[in-house]
């Protein structure tokens, strides 16, 4: 079987790069699988890409390369969803190139990563193949016209695979979908190439793009009131972004300068994590928690708001980790000093962190896929049954209100009152 991966942007870092290629590895073991790349900026992929899994870039961003200096790359794009938040990295040239792959593709699926893609993949994908959205992002995070956008495409296509059973059910609740399977498959990550941490450093670690959405602003406020009781523990929070400044700020007003500290960003992360004995997440909402998984995959509790949608799927609050009430600087304070001061339940949270992270591991994610494809096949006859049958419905519906009567139902006779 073959299969194909549309991603945004195969060259660059991020989460939905890192598992496409982890599960596209997985797969190459029983499949031919390729990896198409709307565009590339630079020469090599960011992130080592299996040699069995093909790189396909659509078109050179690069200064200077031909597609660069094309005309169609100056008009705006027609196809690309106008809501989507990339809409303004593409462009006509994107779309041709996007059209003229997924026309000739001969893949047996085909897997879009971002809802831009998916819509490309409903546009032109061959229906012979299984069309398969996935969904990295929660539903509540894309705006409501993005989801009138995605919703007429996302009905055409055999699935749409969410990260979270929790997302997964909104999806079947608030836009239905008759004849598409709407499921949930979590993200994969691979065994780290770094000995679990032994749960004795006295450091607190945390990861992520540094936007307020991930509220590290708030996880400082919560170290500030438990730095003075354990004075030897530190706090080193990794990653980038527009809200550095102000958390260094944050850091020097709240006197913690000499314990917490903004270390930049790190990757992979899983050697920095397997440095700390306590992970933390103070998200407003998560689509997955790939820092979570990767911090567990290092042998290490997380301590986590339990905010929509994933960490409560990842994490056996009291047993591999904590959960506490989202937005409570308190609530997350307490739970960090309890295990700061509880080496033994520190370490065997963390050990039974290491035994449930294995659920991730690429292969029984990638058996998962294998199954939805077996199945997609089996049902296509059923599925698309559906679609026609619920789309006939549909129609009646219409009728009946435009007309006021239903099939069963005698028409008013000529010339008589229909209140006769």
């Amino acid at each position: 079987m073959k299969i194909a991966f549309l991603l945004h942007n195969a060259y660059g870092i991020g989460g939905t790069i890192r598992t496409t290629m982890n599960l596209a590895t997985a797969l190459a073991d029983r499949h031919e699988v390729e990896i198409v790349s709307m565009m590339r900026h630079r020469e090599t992929p960011r992130f080592a890409l299996d040699p069995r899994v093909r790189l396909v870039p659509l078109v050179d961003t690069r200064p200077g390369s031909a597609d660069a200096k094309d005309p169609l790359s100056f008009e705006p794009s027609r196809d690309f969803p106008a809501a989507e938040k990339r809409n303004h990295q593409y462009n006509r040239l994107i779309d041709t190139r996007a059209a003229e792959y997924l026309r000739g593709c001969d893949a047996d699926v085909i897997i879009g990563t971002r809802p831009g893609v998916n819509v490309y993949i409903a546009r032109f994908a061959p229906h012979r193949a299984l069309r398969i959205a996935q969904e990295h992002l929660r539903y509540e995070a894309h705006s409501k016209k993005l989801r009138a956008e995605l919703a007429p495409f996302y009905r055409t296509l055999d699935a749409v695979v969410t990260t979270t059973e929790a997302d997964a059910a909104v999806y079947r609740k608030k836009m239905p979908m008759p004849g598409v399977r709407t499921l949930a498959i979590p993200n994969s990550v691979p065994r780290p190439d770094v000995a679990p941490s032994e749960g004795t450093e006295p450091v607190i670690a945390a990861a992520g793009r540094l936007v307020r959405g991930k509220r590290f602003d708030l996880l400082i406020d919560a170290f500030a009131e438990i730095s003075a009781k354990f004075p030897a523990w530190r706090l080193r929070i990794y990653g980038g972004g527009a809200e550095k400044e102000r958390l260094a700020e944050r850091i020097e007003r709240l006197g913690l300068s000499g314990s917490a500290e903004l270390m930049g960003s790190r990757s992979p992360i899983e050697a920095e994590f397997a440095k700390a004995s306590l992970v933390a997440v103070a998200s407003d909402a998560e689509s997955f928690g790939m820092t979570i998984v990767e911090a567990m995959r290092c042998g290490v509790p997380v301590v986590s708001t339990d905010c929509p949608l994933g960490p409560a799927e990842i994490i056996r609050d009291g047993v591999t980790g904590r959960l506490v009430p989202t937005g409570d600087k308190h609530a997350l304070a307490s739970a960090l000093m309890e295990l700061m001061g509880d080496a033994p339940a520190r370490r065997a949270m963390g050990a039974a962190a290491l035994e449930s992270s294995r659920a991730y591991d690429p292969e029984p994610i990638a058996r998962r896929y294998d199954q939805l494809f077996e199945e997609l096949r089996a049902s296509r006859f059923a599925r698309t049954w559906e679609r026609y049958r619920t789309a006939a419905r549909a129609r009646l519906r219409r009728l009946v209100r435009r007309f006021g009567f239903s099939p069963g139902r005698r028409a008013p006779a000529a010339g008589r009152k229909a209140s006769a």
